[in-house]
């Protein structure tokens, strides 16, 4: 099992038992988000500057293969964070044997990092941060983990995007509402728009934007 760092109250515990739900009772490509090759993340993190050097911390990775294609191309270091033990579970698994990836069983709005990252990388958890007191604690938790000249990537739902997913509610961001709620610390480097496949054939439009954190150590 992962390490366990995640607050005990009704709204984590609530959503800790969905995505566990999700992730025991469905295969990773019998979810809307499954992505077989995360070239476009990759892509985006290799553009803003971030090589294999690096460390880097996928926010809400789940069972994502992002941390496959970062470690099987050398990457010194991925943290992968998930409130979910079973998603992290099943990516452990997958990559059982490798080594230089740290698995987190955590809420990204209570986390507590250990370490600081050259990269933050969020394909689709933020949008899940519906009340404005959640998103602070997010950004507070970003501003903890994220060296000064660092790079977040952040994918959410686009404006014209779905308004839920897996029965959730979410909301859809662009770059300027993220450099909003980020503040002065983030200067946006970017955003793109993304059309994202199902792996029934849906087309989920999604947006990328990436920010360089502000300052010096």
């Amino acid at each position: 099992m992962a390490d366990e760092a995640q607050p005990d109250d009704a709204t984590v515990l609530q959503a800790r038992d969905h995505w566990n739900n999700v992730y025991r009772h469905k295969a990773e490509n019998e979810v809307s988000w499954y992505e077989e090759r995360p070239d476009l993340s990759v892509s985006l993190l290799r553009s803003a500057g971030i090589g294999l050097e690096a460390a880097v911390v996928d926010v809400g990775g789940g069972a994502s293969a992002l941390v496959d294609a970062l470690i099987g191309a050398g990457q010194a270091h991925v943290t992968v964070v998930d409130l979910s033990a079973a998603a992290l579970d099943r990516a452990r698994q997958r990559l059982s044997g490798a080594s230089g990836i740290d698995w987190v069983v955590a809420d990204a709005r209570a986390w507590r990092p250990e370490r600081h990252f050259d990269a933050w990388h969020d394909r689709a958890a933020f949008h899940f941060l519906t009340e404005t007191g959640d998103q602070s604690a997010y950004v507070a938790v970003l501003k903890s983990a994220l060296l000064p000249g660092g790079v977040a990537v952040i994918g959410t739902f686009a404006p014209d995007g779905p308004e839920k997913c897996s029965g959730l509610p979410v909301v859809r961001h662009d770059g300027k509402s993220l450099q909003r709620l980020l503040g002065p610390d983030f200067d946006l480097l970017g955003s793109i728009s993304h059309e994202h496949h199902t792996p029934w054939g849906s087309v989920q439009k999604f947006q990328f934007s990436t920010f360089r954190r502000r300052g010096t150590l």
